[in-house]
Parts: structure tokens; sequence; C-alpha cells
């Protein structure tokens, strides 16, 4: 059973899984080795909160019960032994997580499931660092995790048909609709299919065919959907793509799977979307959007 549930990285992603956690009935453990991410992941999520009130769509009541349930905290080695269920949410580098597998296995409780919300890498590129291969699978939300309700759950070559079992009862009871994948493929289904728009959406625009605004106002008028290819980059971030795609590259050797010389450009001047208030996107404080010109050289 679960009751505590340990979420390693308050980026926005973790952060939102975090909270997700806490609304549900869960006591949720947020932790960073960035006590500064850590305090701006607080105020982001108390913002939050204080927003659905206001629509009233949660109680006053139900945010602080959820607050109270929510620790944020650099401690995650003081934290590890007492929980049942982690989920990552590092960076998308493959060296850091397998360091952090490694890690939190010797912490751990003998029954607790190691969880990672990479789309990247498989549960067997992650669970040979750990003692406990059966107890390893990716539990990959989707930003805003908040809101999103699908979840991929993937298992490994070794992932315990309980581990499976215990995940998709995780993910029902945070109110999500979860996806098993019993076989592992990098990306899993919906990034691999979203990724094949946003590759022929660069190409697009690589190519002067059109401009970023006009890519996302068709995807949104045309094709249905709630925002283009290049305002979600903006808003889940550059670099992650960036991220995901190197990595894949080097697995693969496949030119195809490098990133395109653009995003590479935008990650290299520190222009990562939302987060930075510049990317495919103008993001001004009022969170007005203006698309910018193509990056080039």
């Amino acid at each position: 059973m679960i009751s505590r549930i340990l979420v390693v990285g308050a980026g926005a992603m973790g952060a939102q899984i975090a909270l997700t956690a806490a609304l549900a009935g869960y006591e949720a453990v947020l932790t960073d080795i960035d006590d500064g991410r850590l305090i701006r992941a607080r105020s982001e999520l108390t913002d939050l909160l204080a927003a659905r009130v206001r629509k009233e769509r949660l109680t006053e009541t139900a945010t602080q019960s959820a607050l109270d349930r929510l620790t944020c905290t650099s401690e995650t080695d003081r934290w590890a032994p007492t929980v049942d269920y982690v989920i990552e949410a590092a960076v998308e580098k493959l060296d850091v997580k397998r360091k952090l597998f490694a890690h939190l296995d010797g912490l751990l409780p003998e029954h607790a499931i190691l969880a990672s919300n990479s789309s990247g890498f498989v549960p067997s590129r992650l669970a040979d660092a750990t003692d406990r291969p059966d107890r390893v699978c990716n539990l990959h939300f989707f930003n805003p995790a908040l809101i999103m309700r699908g979840v991929e759950i993937v298992r490994g070559p070794q992932t315990s048909d309980d581990t499976v079992q215990t995940s998709v009862q995780l993910a029902e009871r945070l109110g999500k609709t979860p996806v098993v994948l019993d076989r592992e493929i990098p990306g899993f289904l919906a990034n691999r299919i979203l990724n094949a728009v946003r590759d022929e959406a660069i190409a697009l625009l690589e190519a002067d065919i059109a401009t970023v605004e006009a890519i996302d106002s068709i995807c949104r008028t045309a094709l249905g959907y709630p925002m283009g290819p290049f305002e979600l980059m903006d808003l889940t971030g550059v670099d992650i793509g960036y991220l995901t795609k190197t990595a894949r590259f080097e697995e693969s050797g496949d030119p195809r799977d490098a990133p395109s010389r653009s995003v590479a450009l935008l990650v290299e001047r520190g222009e990562l979307g939302r987060k930075t208030g510049r990317g495919w996107y103008d993001h001004a404080a009022d969170g007005t959007a203006s698309a910018r010109p193509r990056p080039q050289e």
C-alpha cells in the first residue's frame, strides 16, 4: 500500500506531480539539490492552488490540506527510507538518472518502487543500476501534470506484474488514465507521435515554407490541437526536447534522430521557452507571446 511518495526533481513536471499526489491524499515529498528551486516550486504551486480556489474548482480547506501533505526539502537521503514509491523527474541525462537510481536503491525500503518520469530512457536503461529491477518502471506524466490525464506506464524486461498493477492503481487514484506498454521503445507512444509532428513543423520552418505562427495556427484551427508544436515546445522547455533527441541520436546514430539546427541554436543561446522568457516566441510578463523569426546563425 502506498502512503508516501517521493518526487525527485522540483522542476515544472516534478513539482506538479508532487502536488497532484498531495491533492489525491498522499503524503508527498518533493526534493531537489537546489534550495532556490524548491522555494520557487512551493510558491508556484501555492499560486496554482489559489487560482483554482478563485475559480471555485477547489475549496480553501482542500488547498490547505494538500499543502500540509506536501513537504519540499533538499534532504532526499533523510526521506528516502520512509517512502513507498519514488517518481524521478530529474534532468534528462542518463548518467545522472542511473547514479540517482543506484543511490536511492541503497536507501529505500525493500518494497518501494522506483519509477522514472522520463520518456527518453526505457526502464532497462535504469533498472540495472539497482538491485530491484523487478520494481523499476516508467511512470510518464505529461505537461502540465496537474491537468493532463494521460500517464504512460512502461515495463522493462524484469518489471514485475505487481509493480505494473501498483503503478496503474496509483495513476488511477491520481485521477489519471493509465496506458500500459508491455514492450520498451524510446519515446513511448505519445512522444513518438508528437515528435513526428514536431520534426515536420521544424522542417517546414527551416525550409522557409511557413512561419512559427502560421504552423501553430493551422495545427490549432485545422487539426484541433490545443496548442501548436512550437507553442508546446516553449511550454515544456526547448531544452527538454533537445536532450531527448540528443540521447536518441547517441543511441541510434541515425542523423534523423539528431536535434535540428534551429533547436540547437535556441539551446546554445539559453532561449528555452517560457521559463526563460524567450524561445520560439517572446513571452511577456503579462502572459502574452509574440512569434519570432526562425533562429539563424
